[in-house]
């Protein structure tokens, strides 16, 4: 005997059928299989709260690069701030709701795509190479190709390595390496010379380069509690960058993604001087 939910559910189902052919929408509905409760049961639209947040962070990345290119590099910070806020919550709040899908991480790819790479890219170059010429193109296209490289990485390892490193500087750290110096620099009144515009070329390169590298960083994907201590730091740091937002970013993201780099040094140090002692 076929169980009358069942029945009202392909009742409910061919009613929206025929709703949209009656009105012959012009953009199709999105389906697709997802698991839920340990069954696969097909979605029709898609999930509203984690594509939200998604989209909230393509349009403080599209406003970053609106405000970048106008030279109002302190709005241009807060919109990458805002973009990292929004990409660190639509993951965990799919997880936590299991409303994740296949469309979401596109959607989110997408959206980093924009926000983490096109954006700081055309910001640090209205703000510094413009008058490098094809170097400072060159240099924004690199650090652009480099982010694309490490969002399809990213993609492809999904499941397949330790959860507690990213392989590679990840690109939410590294915008915020590029952005930031901008950010600080027109909060101080720092005169771009020739100097300053080489300086924030090789900075650039670097960043990208630092997404493709096989350095691992850690994620602080934390479960479980944690030391009491770690709470006081967290509320002193807040304290600290509620006062000093620019440098403090500025500074976390240097210390960040110059850890991976110091981390590769250490063990390989320590690795030679254990091969040594046996």
């Amino acid at each position: 005997m076929q169980d009358p939910k069942d029945d009202s559910e392909i009742a409910s189902t061919e009613a929206e059928d025929s709703l949209g052919q009656e009105f012959n929408l012009p953009v199709d509905e999105h389906e697709e299989v997802v698991s839920e409760g340990g069954r696969q049961v097909r979605l029709r639209g898609v999930y509203l709260l984690p594509n939200l947040l998604t989209l909230g962070a393509l349009f403080a990345g599209f406003y970053a690069i609106i405000a970048g290119m106008s030279g109002n590099f302190n709005e241009a910070g807060w919109a990458i701030v805002v973009a990292g806020i929004c990409d660190g919550l639509d993951g965990r709040i799919a997880r936590l709701t299991n409303s994740q899908s296949a469309f979401g991480a596109e959607f989110d790819s997408m959206s980093d795509m924009v926000c983490f790479g096109v954006a700081p890219s055309l910001i640090i170059f209205s703000w510094a190479f413009e008058s490098l010429g094809n170097l400072g193109w060159a240099a924004s296209f690199i650090y652009v190709s480099c982010a694309a490289l490490r969002l399809a990485r990213f993609n492809v390892q999904l499941g397949t390595v330790d959860k507690r490193f990213f392989v590679g500087l990840a690109s939410p750290v590294a915008a915020g390496l590029v952005t930031f110096v901008p950010w600080v620099a027109s909060k101080y009144d720092i005169e771009v010379t020739s100097l300053v515009s080489y300086s924030a070329a090789v900075l650039t390169v670097f960043a990208g380069l630092l997404m493709i590298s096989n350095y691992r960083y850690y994620s602080f994907k934390l479960k479980g509690t944690v030391p009491y201590i770690f709470f006081v730091f967290a509320v002193l740091v807040l304290g600290i960058t509620a006062q000093r937002p620019h440098e403090v970013f500025l500074l976390t993201t240097i210390a960040y993604a110059t850890s991976g780099p110091a981390n590769w040094l250490y063990r390989r140090q320590f690795t030679e001087r254990s091969d040594a002692r046996n």
